[in-house]
């Protein structure tokens, strides 16, 4: 049996936050890598992206076939493509996936680096960059499953899930949960109320080992920022506890929280978790070099 192994290396939402309030969580923007065994799947293309690409070409030079995921193209889940190292050696492979008989990821990918943003061509890039197309909404890499299902955010988002020989990981970035909540009277009524999220989305995470889930915005936060695009923490909490996940990874750290903010979070989804809903769920905040093995 192969283990999967999740390595972060980019967890901030919106805009890159170097300094020493972000020193512990980091604040380089989305990327996420999932490796199993030579199969290697990255998700999204943030400033984290560059980090991953000097440690992919540590060493002797080597061909690469990397899998890139995209859960939409907003800036700050792009913004490194132009940096990773990878796309500029002609040994490397890169798919690029998007929805059936859609290029828009790879468009957009390329079009950032037109002479108005980036003074490096697409068209000068050594490696071989493939457009590749989801056949419904599944694709199978060497034995590992990658599932695409729908989120709220403005523009639209994707958020996938892996699957491999009985385990599983989700990556549901750029998500607002409080947007699709079932029952939001009944939660204004009572904070501590299950947020009842829709049937589809809680199968989309149903018993995921680990689920990487945006939790940009406190409860007191989102109040100012409804339609935004991002939920409460707290909610994400709420699909991690109906869908059965075994563990729960904060993500996409709002840029003006420092590390004592984050911590205050995970602090309160535990609290939500144990307490309030008396679930046996691990949380944690994501952090930039931190390997998972599953």
């Amino acid at each position: 049996m192969s283990d999967i192994f999740v390595r972060f290396w980019g967890v901030r939402g919106s805009i890159p936050t170097p300094g020493p309030r972000t020193r512990r969580y980091g604040g380089n923007t989305s990327c996420v890598e999932v490796r199993v065994d030579d199969t290697l799947l990255i998700f999204d293309a943030g400033t984290g992206l560059r980090e991953l690409g000097v440690q992919l070409q540590r060493g002797p030079p080597k061909p690469l076939t990397l899998h890139l995921f995209l859960s939409h193209p907003h800036w700050d889940h792009i913004q490194g493509f132009p940096f990773f190292g990878p796309a500029y050696a002609q040994g490397t492979t890169l798919y690029v996936y998007g929805p059936s008989d859609d290029d828009k990821n790879y468009q957009l990918l390329s079009g950032q680096m037109s002479n108005a943003y980036f003074p490096v061509r697409f068209s000068d890039l050594g490696a071989n960059i493939v457009s590749r197309s989801f056949s419904g909404p599944r694709v199978k890499l060497d034995g590992v499953t990658v599932t695409a299902f729908g989120q709220r955010h403005p523009g639209g988002s994707v958020g996938f899930r892996v699957d491999h020989e009985g385990r599983s990981v989700v990556f549901a970035t750029d998500s607002e949960l409080d947007l699709l909540l079932l029952d939001p009277r009944v939660v204004e009524r009572d904070k501590g109320a299950l947020r009842r999220l829709p049937a589809e989305l809680v199968t989309a995470v149903q018993g995921a080992d680990l689920l990487i889930a945006d939790a940009q915005y406190t409860d007191d936060e989102y109040v100012q920022r409804v339609g935004w695009g991002h939920p409460r923490a707290t909610t994400a909490v709420d699909l991690a506890v109906q869908a059965g996940a075994r563990r729960l990874a904060l993500t996409h750290h709002d840029p003006m929280h420092g590390d004592r903010d984050v911590e205050q979070l995970v602090l309160e989804c535990r609290e939500r978790a144990e307490v309030t809903h008396g679930a046996e769920l691990e949380v944690f905040a994501a952090r930039e070099g931190v390997t998972l093995k599953l």
